[in-house]
């Protein structure tokens, strides 16, 4: 059985391979917000099915393909879709890709998702900036032997979500006029969407959204010294304030804002 360090240098000789090389930013792009990686230019897209021991999205919404190439004059690598848990994955195949980014040399990671909006002073089609997290998937993906040549078996989550990087998406969106909610990002394992009992208990523990992703990539993340930017599109009201939920609407609201979200995260990639 290979180790994971051994999976991870197959990855990355394969990836480097085929023409992936300096990568100033890594984004991992949520439910219907991968369109931003086709404005990427001069580009090398490999799907993840031809990746050695990457898994395979399985999600509407999701392409399922690393893109390589310049975005806002900084070199990025795009993942169109992620590998969630309730997709039955387990906690080390989720932050995979993520391991894949720091094996690589990644010091900046810009995080997306679809969320459902608990604070109610929010709006379907908000965008909304994540300070901090709640990991209520019920498993830390930390869990087990730790490997000391990612990160310390107890890391810090004091700053998960880079307080300079927060600091720059205020400054950029009120440049640009783009309304950015901020807020504390709770993260449940679905794929069943919250009761409305779950969400006023989200709402008392302090969550402002909802959602089924990203607290494991930037746990994994932090846990190898990468800087973090979080941001969700808040693309429904959470259970008990609207009268269903629905993905479609998840990929319908997604697609209404994308052009504010792409013109947000290219002007931040721009000055990061």
């Amino acid at each position: 059985m290979l180790t994971l360090q051994e999976k991870l240098s197959a990855t990355t000789t394969y990836l480097k391979n085929k023409g992936i090389g300096d990568v100033d930013i890594a984004l991992i792009l949520g439910s219907g917000l991968g369109e931003l990686a086709e404005e990427v230019t001069d580009t090398v897209i490999v799907p993840y099915s031809e990746i050695p021991h990457f898994p395979v999205s399985t999600v509407v919404g999701h392409a399922g393909q690393l893109v390589y190439g310049t975005l806002s004059g900084k070199k990025v690598l795009a993942m169109q879709g992620r590998f969630h848990y309730y997709e039955g994955n387990p906690m080390d195949v989720v932050i995979y890709p993520v391991r894949v980014f720091a094996k690589m040399g990644v010091e900046s990671l810009l995080v997306t998702n679809a969320a459902g909006g608990v604070n109610e002073a929010f709006h379907a089609g908000d965008l909304m900036l994540i300070t901090d997290h709640i990991n209520f998937i019920g498993e830390n993906p930390l869990m087990g032997a730790n490997d000391d040549e990612i990160g310390p078996r107890f890391p810090d989550m004091s700053e998960a979500y880079t307080k300079g990087y927060q600091d720059l998406a205020r400054e950029v969106a009120k440049t640009l006029g783009v309304t950015l909610q901020e807020g504390v990002y709770l993260a449940n394992s679905g794929p069943s969407y919250e009761t409305p009992a779950e969400i006023r208990m989200a709402r008392v523990l302090g969550a402002s959204a909802v959602g089924m992703s990203t607290v494991p990539e930037v746990i994994a993340a932090a846990h190898a010294g990468m800087k973090v930017l979080g941001i969700s599109c808040i693309t429904n009201l959470a259970a008990g304030m609207q009268s269903e939920l629905n993905h479609a609407e998840v990929v319908a609201t997604t697609e209404r804002v994308k052009e504010d979200f792409k013109r947000l995260v290219k002007a931040i990639l721009e000055k990061m």
